[in-house]
This record gives structure tokens, sequence and C-alpha cells, in this order.
């Protein structure tokens, strides 16, 4: 490898070792929660999955921004990238919920759509069952919450008694490429050293391999028999192969779009396709499914 090749991977790692200068936190459950928000409209809450951060949400939150029609707040979950942990370690889907709920009325917006991604999907219907007042649509993309749903390879290993206790103290980034390639759709280029670089670079700052840990090990409760009370408009996004996926049965008047061939990562796989179902569901027009 060449000198100027290397100088340029050195410089997409170390961009993502610290927030840009004009970082936006707000604190909230005692910790400083590391948000963007764009845009001008109707306010959409935008939640990343587990082992991510609000950068996998970027495209789409970009897209439906420039619609003109939608204010998009995506923050960084607890326990991820510059929020980073919880000094109660409690990574409860519920209390997720509950804290996103306080964050949201930290900044003023009591009333929103909420779109979530795998995990952050599995907060998004949480947060529709416990706060109806506050969600006013709903879109579930490759969400979790199913008992029966497929864990990733990455939760597999946390849970793992002899793996777990070694994670929370070293990540191979080679050990973070495999599991992005198993995330994503058959033939998907998504996968490369920068996308790597970034989830592996912000999984490694202080305190958040272990609450990765934290998260796989919590003993969450099995809410799939109240998603048939959830009462707000729903839209369901998935990829054809993944499994555990029954809210488009379970939820009255739900609508569901399958993509030909995407993974779990949608939003970064085909964020053109989500982000115009997503515009076309929540009633921009001309936005084609």
């Amino acid at each position: 490898m060449s000198e100027r090749s290397q100088r340029s991977q050195r410089s997409q790692r170390t961009q993502w070792c610290a927030p840009d200068p004009d970082a936006t936190f707000v604190s909230v459950d005692g910790l400083r929660v590391h948000y963007r928000r764009t845009g001008q409209g109707r306010p959409v809450l935008l939640l990343h999955g587990s082992g991510s951060s609000l950068h996998g949400m970027e495209q789409v939150a970009e897209l439906l921004a420039a619609t003109g029609e939608f204010e998009v707040v995506r923050p960084d979950l607890p326990g991820f990238g510059f929020t980073g942990p919880r000094a109660d370690r409690d990574y409860r889907v519920r209390t997720y919920a509950s804290t996103l709920a306080r964050f949201m009325a930290a900044l003023g917006l009591s009333a929103y759509a909420v779109m979530g991604n795998s995990l952050g999907g599995n907060i998004a219907w949480n947060l529709a069952l416990d706060h109806p007042e506050r969600v006013t649509d709903l879109v579930l993309v490759n969400a979790t919450g199913y008992p029966e749903k497929s864990l990733p390879q990455g939760l597999r290993l946390a849970r793992n008694p002899l793996l777990g206790p070694l994670l929370r103290r070293w990540l191979p980034r080679a050990a973070t490429a495999r599991n992005l390639r198993a995330l994503v759709g058959p033939g998907s280029t998504l996968v490369d050293d920068d996308l790597v670089d970034r989830v592996h670079t912000l999984m490694s700052r202080p305190g958040n391999r272990s609450a990765f840990v934290d998260l796989a090990n919590t003993q969450q409760a099995d809410r799939s028999a109240e998603i048939a009370r959830i009462s707000v408009p729903t839209l369901v996004l998935r990829g054809p192969g993944i499994d555990g996926q029954h809210f488009a049965r379970d939820i009255p008047g739900s609508v569901e779009l399958v993509h030909r061939d995407g993974g779990h990562l949608l939003p970064e796989e085909d964020p053109q396709w989500v982000a115009g179902a997503a515009a076309h569901f929540l009633g921009v027009p001309g936005e084609a499914r």
C-alpha cells in the first residue's frame, strides 16, 4: 500500500474519533445525548440499530429533509456513538423508549412520527405503545421484537459467556467487517473500509463495547402479544430474507413493503427506497413507492 493510501485510511479512521465541531448535545436521564436536527416541517424521529449510530440514518435523513416537509431528528442511542453508555446499565427496550420520549420533550417536540431500524424499530413500536399521544406515525425497518427473531452474529457473540467478557476489552476490526457483511443483502457493495472504520471506531469508544454486551445480555420483556394494540398508522419495510417479521399481520391497517434484495441495513443499503416509501406513507405528494 502506498504512503498516500495509508494517510487516506488514517484520515478516514480519525474522523470518527471525536464529534463534529458543531455537534449538538442535550442532557436527558443523566446522559449527554448526541443528536442531529435538520429540515423544517413535521417532526420525524429516526432511530438506528444496535452497533450503529446516527450516521446509519444520515442519507435517509438528508432525503426526508430535502422534501421540505420534515424536521428530522436522529440521536445516538444510549450505549452507542457519542452518547455513550448509561451509568445505570439499564438497556431494556422500554427504558430506551422512555428516554427517547424525554429526549424529544427536551427538544420541545410533543408529537412526531418515528422510524426505526432493527433495535431502533423495537424502540419505536414500544414508544408507540407506551406514549400513543406522542407518536403520530410509525415506520418499522427490519424491526425486532418477536421472540423467534434471529440474532445478528455480533449479539450472539456478546451473549457467549466466554467471548462476551473479552468483547468488553477488545474488538478486532476484522470481526466488525465480518458482522457487517453478514447483515447486508446479497451482492451489496455497502461494506467498505469507511463503513467498517466508522462502526469499529465508534463501537470502540470508552464504554460502548461494554454497553453492547450489557444490551445483548439484558433480559427483554416479550411484548409481542401487545403489538396488536398499536393504533397509529404503520408502514413496515423489510428485506426478503428477514425473519421474525409479523408486524403487518398484527398491527391493524398496517402496510408492508418488501425490498427486492436488501438485507438488515436497509437505511444504508437503499436509502432512496426507504426515504421514498416513508415520505409517500407520510403524505408527501409525488413520492412513489
